[in-house]
């Protein structure tokens, strides 16, 4: 045999076997980017930081977070994602929503991207297929969208007889404008009318409030969009104020003092993120990992509140609740 001559194909074939996955060195701490529209702070990143504290991550020693939010600016978001993508973050991690998912991707094709509780991470052009996401995008879904109607069920068999449902919305956020669509055809399967109110962020807390009582909703449901979360306690304490049921799309909404929410568990959710994180630091291609769709869809009610509104919960509706707050 001529080994001589073996020799430049062996090379040959070396140069084209397809390279697996590259894993983190032993060693070198892992730098998570976390990417966020609203401050990065509450329940969604405690819980992903606590996952990876149970996971063996030791913040400082094996594992630096460097986070940025965009204080509610979503033109800032690209830039932000440029800065951790310069500074070559391992694993770029967006606990909330969708424009700071599309802004990680437009960012870079080469660092693996983890959404967490994205609504509907295909229709909003996140990843082209639940099971097979290709690219270096991967992560969760909180089924938002899909729950979006059943929240206005909800409110309709709360109260038979509603007519006027208020909505927060915002137009310019790409969640918020399919969450629109699924609230409204829902409202018109139902016979109520919609009354939707620009709500972008805190500033605009005070006119939306206005506009709620000059328009004299009955009820009002939000919609899973990331600017009510940062200002639930205002909206709770409204809507409390203003004796204004309220539907929510987080159980922190009603543990907190709201009437009634159904949604996603966002803790489990980011649990969930965190094990991607370390399935990727260790290997695998975000290409490789089917984006999950959330398992623990809750309802919780909160009887206290319902008994200060004096309103009555029908005893089946209590029954179905996964939480009752007392």
């Amino acid at each position: 045999m001529n080994w001589r001559a073996l020799v430049p194909l062996i090379a040959l074939a070396i140069m084209w076997t397809p390279l697996p996955a590259k894993a983190q060195p032993a060693g070198t701490p892992v730098r998570i980017g976390v990417l966020c529209l609203i401050p990065c702070q509450g329940f969604a990143v405690d819980a992903f930081r606590q996952a990876l504290r149970d996971l063996g991550y030791v913040e400082g020693r094996t594992l630096a977070l460097e986070y940025r939010d965009a204080e509610w600016k979503a033109e800032r978001l690209q830039g932000l994602a440029a800065e951790l993508v310069q500074s070559k973050v391992d694993v770029i991690f967006t606990p909330w929503g969708t424009e700071a998912a599309l802004a990680a991707k437009r960012a870079t094709s080469s660092i693996p991207i983890v959404v967490g509780a994205a609504g509907d991470p295909v229709r909003a052009g996140i990843v082209s297929s639940l099971t097979k996401p290709g690219g270096n995008v991967t992560g969760l879904s909180s089924l938002a969208l899909e729950l979006e109607g059943k929240r206005l069920e909800f409110a309709k068999e709360v109260f038979p007889k509603v007519s006027r449902v208020g909505v927060f919305w915002y137009p310019e956020n790409r969640y918020s404008a399919l969450a629109f669509k699924e609230v409204d055809a829902a409202a018109r399967a139902l016979g109520v009318r919609l009354h939707a109110v620009r709500l972008s962020g805190p500033s605009d807390l005070q006119t939306a409030f206005t506009a709620l009582k000059r328009d004299r909703v009955e009820v009002l449901v939000l919609h899973g969009y990331v600017a009510t979360l940062q200002t639930r306690r205002a909206i709770i304490d409204f809507a409390s104020a203003n004796r204004l049921p309220a539907i929510y799309p987080l159980r922190e909404y009603a543990e907190e003092g709201g009437l009634l929410s159904y949604g996603a568990n966002v803790g489990d959710i980011s649990r969930r993120a965190a094990q991607y994180v370390d399935r990727i630091v260790k290997g695998a291609r975000p290409a490789d990992l089917p984006v999950e769709q959330a398992t623990t869809i809750e309802l919780v009610v909160n009887l206290k509140t319902a008994r200060a509104l004096g309103i009555t919960i029908a005893p089946t509706l209590l029954l179905r609740a996964d939480r009752v707050v007392e």
